[in-house]
């Protein structure tokens, strides 16, 4: 068994698609659009077959994320090694992107850090060696 896939309601569709697209190397497919929900989504497809559904409604509330809640809280993206991690980290600084861990070795032993996605979803960017 394994996860199919992850969904977050957005306001950003299309800036969060670019950013999953373009930093993690995730593949979408076309907008789905159901006009009578007002509904809009993309799935992103990454390496190893993890989805991420983003999708926007127009009812959808606007409530802030908070890093100590109950519930989801963070997903993380395995990268190749520690130099991929620190380049990657550099890469989203550089793009204006807030990282909200910087690279360090956990307890647990991954190399990780901590980005801020275009809503300010907690994506983990790892290594394990």
């Amino acid at each position: 068994m394994r996860i199919h896939h992850i969904a977050v309601w957005t306001f950003r569709l299309e800036e969060m698609k670019e950013f999953y697209v373009r930093y993690f190397k995730g593949t979408s497919n076309d907008k789905y659009v159901n006009p009578k929900k007002g509904f809009e989504s993309y799935f992103i497809r990454f390496d190893g077959g993890a989805e991420l559904e983003l999708m926007s409604r127009t009812d959808v509330q606007n409530t802030p994320i908070e890093e100590n809640r109950l519930g989801l809280t963070h997903f993380a993206f395995a990268l190749g090694s520690k130099e991929e991690v620190l380049g990657l980290t550099e890469q989203l600084r550089n793009a204006g992107y807030v990282i909200a861990g910087e690279p360090r070795t956990s307890g647990d032993g991954y190399f990780e850090s901590v980005v801020l996605d275009p809503d300010g979803n907690r994506v983990e960017c790892v290594f394990k060696a």
